[in-house]
């Protein structure tokens, strides 16, 4: 086995999806314990204080190298290169899918749009983050890349099975689209920080009864590539098409640039809002606004999901207490120590705001998440104490799903 940090930084370039690794699981059997809102975690699972990052000498030294020309000018080509190579190799054709969509794209302009502060930043070893039209045509590719890299069993479709443990998750902890329609008589599914619209055309197409899904994308470069994809409708090269994937017209998806803090969309409005890997993208003052503003547009009895890393689990904790490994992630990620200390205090955030919260294992490193808005009362019940039901751990205090992702270091041949 060859330690390879094209392995570790090949995993940044998919994570505008969140794919930095994956698991094919159903659910474990784990007790859920009901705890009011300061004891938010099962008795059995004594968590420990999140590992703090690094400091001294040592740390400072590592952070330097990590913004020399070295890792721009090299590190990353070499990793760019490494994750085309394990794509070609399981029958992704990146080269040609990507030259297919640049010919299909017409760039525009978009120099005058403003964005937050938190997003101007470098994301996913993309000098521009989410900025460019380069990120934005290798998402998805990236995304199916990292999910055969991790899921060889599965080759091409690893991405699939992934995100399929986060169905089974929501599933098993009651998520649903609520029977009631808005003032418009419609169901919607708003769909935050949608990037290209993976997760809001699999949503699409697991929730025929639902009569509008939008989503929500900071990058109009995002936004532009996931509606040139739908409108185009390309099937999977295999079938004589340029797209890695087969794409199904659906008139209820609207892709639009917009931020999730502030959405603009009418209150009690939707059905559910759905945060696929997104959260770990976001200083943790921010992901409360976004909280706020999903529980804003929910019509009372919708839900918002949420599906993300979990660095209560031994496996994230583990890295993060790896000085090296944790800095190479933290480079492709600027909001990563943010996120990883704020966990906690987002939890709690959530289930102060919501009326119900549950939360399960989906991989061996992530977690999905159900929060509901309750009914419109008369306020008799205003005293009801809100609690969180945890089903990640098991009563022995492991997590309730088994950690089988490859190691960053790993090859898939190993």
């Amino acid at each position: 086995m060859m330690i390879s940090i094209s392995n570790i930084l090949l995993l940044a370039l998919a994570a505008a999806n969140g794919c930095s690794a994956f698991l094919h699981s159903s659910i474990n059997t784990a007790s859920a314990v009901r705890r009011d809102i300061p004891l938010l975690h099962s008795s059995t699972q004594a968590i420990e204080p999140s590992s703090q990052p690094r400091s001294g000498i040592a740390q400072e030294l590592l952070n330097l190298a990590l913004k020399s020309p070295l890792w721009t000018y090299v590190m990353v080509p070499q990793a760019r290169a490494s994750i085309v190579k394990t794509a070609e190799s399981n029958g992704i054709q990146w080269m040609n899918a990507k030259s297919w969509l640049n010919e299909q794209l017409s760039t525009k302009d978009y120099s005058d749009v403003v964005y937050p502060e938190y997003y101007k930043q470098s994301f996913h070893a993309y000098q521009d983050g989410n900025l460019s039209y380069d990120a934005a045509v290798e998402q998805e590719l990236a995304s199916r890349a990292v999910g055969a890299r991790n899921f060889p069993k599965y080759g091409e479709r690893g991405e699939d099975v992934f995100r399929d443990s986060f169905d089974k998750a929501l599933a098993g902890i009651g998520a649903r689209i609520c029977d009631n329609t808005n003032e418009q008589g419609k169901k919607v599914i708003v769909d935050f920080g949608c990037g290209t619209g993976t997760s809001t055309r699999r949503m699409a197409s697991q929730y025929p009864e639902v009569d509008q899904l939008i989503g929500i994308d900071l990058s109009p470069y995002f936004v532009d590539v996931g509606n040139t994809l739908l409108k185009l409708a390309p099937n999977a090269i295999e079938n004589g098409s340029g797209w890695i994937t087969s794409i199904t017209p659906d008139e209820r998806i609207e892709l639009r640039q917009g931020d999730m803090a502030n959405t603009l969309l009418p209150s009690n409005s939707a059905s559910v809002v759905n945060l696929s890997l997104v959260v770990h993208e976001l200083p943790t003052s921010v992901a409360k606004q976004v909280v706020s503003e999903a529980y804003r547009i929910l019509q009372p009895g919708g839900q918002l999901w949420i599906s993300e890393m979990d660095f209560e689990s031994t496996a994230y904790k583990a890295q993060r207490e790896n000085a090296l490994l944790f800095s190479l992630l933290r480079a492709t990620e600027p909001y990563l120590d943010d996120y990883a200390d704020g966990c906690k205090e987002l939890r709690e955030f959530i289930v102060d705001t919501f009326d119900s919260t549950k939360i399960t294992a989906a991989t061996g490193r992530h977690y999905a998440l159900v929060a509901e808005k309750g009914l419109e009362n008369n306020g008799d019940d205003v005293d009801r104490v809100k609690c969180l039901e945890d089903y990640r751990f098991r009563e022995d205090g492991s997590y309730a799903v088994e950690d089988t992702h490859l190691k960053p270091w790993e090859s898939k041949d190993d």
